[in-house]
């Protein structure tokens, strides 16, 4: 099999360049930020590992191969003579998609027709629109490219967390924001408003040293030359002590009770604590000052905007103790920022999330 072609790293649009810093952290060679990711190259290994070691990333696509292509005959040509035997398995089904942009072939079903025709007639190949393998073709400007999606269903997925609550958070998402605010797995990590658990428990997880693809399968798992062994000692990490804490509260009970369960899978729950208590309850906790990590109500989707100006003025009342402290806040609406009153730094960019658009606003430690 080929060991040196494109690997694609999808991401949030907004967070490709937290992502791109997160893969070169990570020991992946000239991260290049593109539009809705970034690009790296390296062979099945470094899928492999992109997919089992990224926090950030959503999906991991291998760019196989790629040929000029100017009408359908041609498509159909060399889409019989590519090598799918390196890539692609007989007893595993496939489904193809295409998209077409700026070429002579401009129908997109029609592409899907010569390529799938040429992997069943030459190559033995089954076809099913619900195949565990997804092979996307991309022809552009008279390029066609061949991906296939590595990652199966998305990264965020990560094979723990099986109850979540309202609005929840991402947790490949969390795990970028985190990185945007400095976090690095040595200091403790406060959520206020915990919903079930996503920033506490991938705070924890950082800072252990696991992986975050260890409890899942992948879609790589039923491609030719996939490699047990290497997989499963890739997911092996060596737990770090951890001097430090993580804390989640929530006035939800029953929120407490799905992050305690969420925290326990994960392996996390020796290093995390959850408890109900209002925002006006805070304090902070005993030892060094760390982070704190919100994701609150933006008014767009639980709650009415004028009801939430209270609530965020009485966050920003009670973080002003919190001396040492950084904030991070992710929320859709600049005004209801500004209502805690803390002395934010400039957003970064826009943040795809559940529809909306929404900006990571981070402090200094506090004074």
């Amino acid at each position: 099999m080929d060991n040196d072609f494109e690997i694609f790293l999808t991401v949030a649009p907004g967070l490709e360049q937290a992502l791109a810093e997160e893969a070169r952290t990570l020991g992946f060679a000239d991260p290049v930020v593109v539009p809705g990711g970034v690009t790296v190259r390296g062979g099945w290994p470094e899928v492999w590992r992109a997919n089992i070691g990224l926090r950030g990333a959503s999906r991991v696509l291998a760019r196989v191969g790629s040929f000029r292509v100017m009408h359908l005959a041609q498509l159909d040509k060399r889409s019989r003579r590519f090598d799918w035997s390196a890539v692609l398995r007989k007893d595993v089904p496939v489904k193809v998609e295409a998209t077409c942009r700026k070429s002579r072939i401009y129908h997109a079903g029609a592409a899907v027709q010569r390529i799938e025709t040429a992997l069943r007639e030459t190559h033995g190949i089954t076809l099913a629109d619900d195949a565990p393998i997804r092979l996307m073709a991309r022809i552009e400007d008279d390029l066609c490219t061949f991906s296939l999606d590595t990652s199966g269903e998305s990264l965020h997925k990560r094979g723990h967390k099986q109850a979540v609550g309202k609005a929840p958070m991402r947790e490949t998402l969390a795990a970028l924001f985190l990185r945007q605010c400095g976090f690095d797995g040595t200091e403790p990590v406060v959520d206020p408003m915990c919903g079930s658990g996503t920033f506490v428990i991938e705070a924890a997880e950082i800072a252990r040293g696991l992986m975050p693809g260890r409890d899942r399968d992948f879609a790589f798992e039923r491609l030719a030359g996939y490699d047990e062994a290497a997989v499963a000692a890739l997911k092996l990490a060596t737990p770090r002590d951890v001097p430090v804490r993580f804390y989640g509260y929530d006035r939800d009970t029953g929120a407490i009770r799905m992050a305690t369960a969420n925290a326990d899978r994960a392996g996390v729950g020796d290093l995390t604590t959850f408890a109900a208590q209002p925002i006006s309850d805070l304090v902070p906790p005993e030892g060094p000052p760390g982070l704190v990590m919100i994701n609150p109500p933006y008014g767009a989707r639980i709650g009415e905007r004028k009801l939430l100006f209270g609530l965020y003025a009485t966050l920003g009342k009670v973080l002003s103790q919190f001396h040492g402290w950084r904030v991070g806040i992710v929320t859709s609406d600049a005004g209801l920022a500004k209502a805690t009153g803390l002395p934010f730094l400039p957003p970064g960019p826009p943040v795809a999330h559940g529809g909306l658009k929404v900006h990571l606003f981070r402090t200094n430690p506090l004074r």
